[in-house]
């Protein structure tokens, strides 16, 4: 697929505002498909673009895609190489389970394995006591983790999904976000995306082997990267999952939907084929046009690449906005469609060197004097 590219477009624009009448994502009647979930969202990974969305910020039961959250924390707080003692309390956890026993060790990192792999809500209490202390303090540490992230619709009761708190639920977009934070961390990423895995099993001669319950990553998409599944008799089917495709990468989430398998081939099929990985600035300073005097000494340290569609690459709109925050920063470089900001980065000056070469528009006055001599 070809990659297109705006970074070249001339900074003299950077103060004009182009008027566009489009919209930043495609609600789900605008769509040209349909989903059967109650709701869904398509993001990509690296800007959080919402590509498509249905009743994304409602708020639902979730059932197990809780266990996305429940390793997120798994991996951010605990040590993967610890060995963690099963409870009693674990070993009786109801619903999906790794059948593990009460007294044996079973490393952190197998835990995580199991849970997103099988289910295993008795790995989910395992970790939960281990990585918590208890399930209450499990629970704390992932609502400040909802609570770091700024999510609004979403609160945890159990790091299971289990239907035994009312207060227990989240929303698509939500759940997209959580799945982009964990994808943060490349442990993450290789046990979501693992089809069989194998743990030690300490009281029997042979070893523990885990199929991936993940349809979409075993058989049904070819592009599939991981995710997790979901289903409780309230929440009904819940998937999070996530696709790769030419340097793109997405993640599609549904809530209460009978075929998502479908919905989320749809989705990813439909983000893939009507958006590409636009590159909107280069690494590198501000020197594409002189014209504008006040951006000369300006530069930024990361090259941003976003998500667009063919007929809104020429509708993108860069714009600086100085705002002298202190010694090093000058401001920030905005990227804008249809009047909002689609991303941003912060501008640095660049360090002040001696230069005896006469500035730009010097050299415009002395060789407009040579002409009227």
């Amino acid at each position: 697929m070809k990659r297109r590219g705006i970074g070249c477009l001339v900074l003299a624009l950077l103060f004009i505002i182009h008027p566009w009448t489009g919209q930043a994502e495609t609600p789900a009647s605008e769509a040209p498909f349909s989903v059967s979930g109650e709701a869904a969202v398509l993001i990509e990974v690296d800007s959080g673009r919402v590509m498509y969305e249905k009743n994304a910020d409602t708020s639902l039961r979730i059932a197990s895609i809780t266990k996305i959250m429940t390793s997120l924390i798994a991996i951010e707080q605990g040590d993967l190489d610890d060995k963690v003692t099963i409870s009693s309390n674990a070993e009786g956890t109801e619903g999906s389970s790794l059948y593990l026993r009460a007294g044996e060790k079973v490393t952190l990192e197998d835990l995580i394995y199991g849970l997103m792999l099988r289910s295993g809500n008795d790995s989910a209490v395992a970790i939960a006591e281990h990585v918590g202390g208890s399930i209450d303090g499990f629970v704390y540490l992932m609502n400040e983790k909802v609570h770091e992230l700024g999510l609004e619709k979403t609160v945890f009761a159990n790091p299971h999904g289990l239907d035994d708190h009312e207060e227990h639920y989240s929303s698509a977009k939500d759940m997209a976000v959580i799945m982009q934070e964990a994808m943060k961390y490349e442990k993450f990423r290789d046990i979501s995306g693992t089809k069989i895995h194998k743990a030690p099993n300490e009281n029997e001669s042979w070893d523990r082997v885990w199929k991936n319950k993940n349809r979409l990553l075993t058989e049904r998409y070819e592009y599939s990267t991981g995710g997790k599944t979901g289903f409780t008799k309230r929440a009904k089917r819940t998937l999070v999952s996530s696709a790769e495709k030419d340097g793109m990468e997405l993640i599609a989430v549904t809530l209460n939907a009978p075929s998502d398998w479908d919905d989320h081939v749809r989705m990813f099929e439909y983000g893939f084929s009507d958006y590409e990985m636009t590159t909107l600035i280069n690494e590198g300073e501000l020197t594409r046009s002189e014209v504008q005097e006040d951006l000369s000494g300006l530069y930024v340290k990361e090259s941003v690449r976003y998500p667009l569609k063919e007929d809104e690459e020429k509708r993108v709109v860069p714009k600086v906005v100085l705002t002298e925050e202190d010694d090093e920063r000058a401001g920030s470089l905005q990227f804008m469609l249809d009047n909002q900001t689609l991303t941003s980065l912060p501008v640095f000056k660049m360090e002040e060197e001696v230069d005896d070469k006469p500035s730009f528009w010097s050299r415009i006055k002395q060789q407009f004097e040579q002409w009227m001599r």
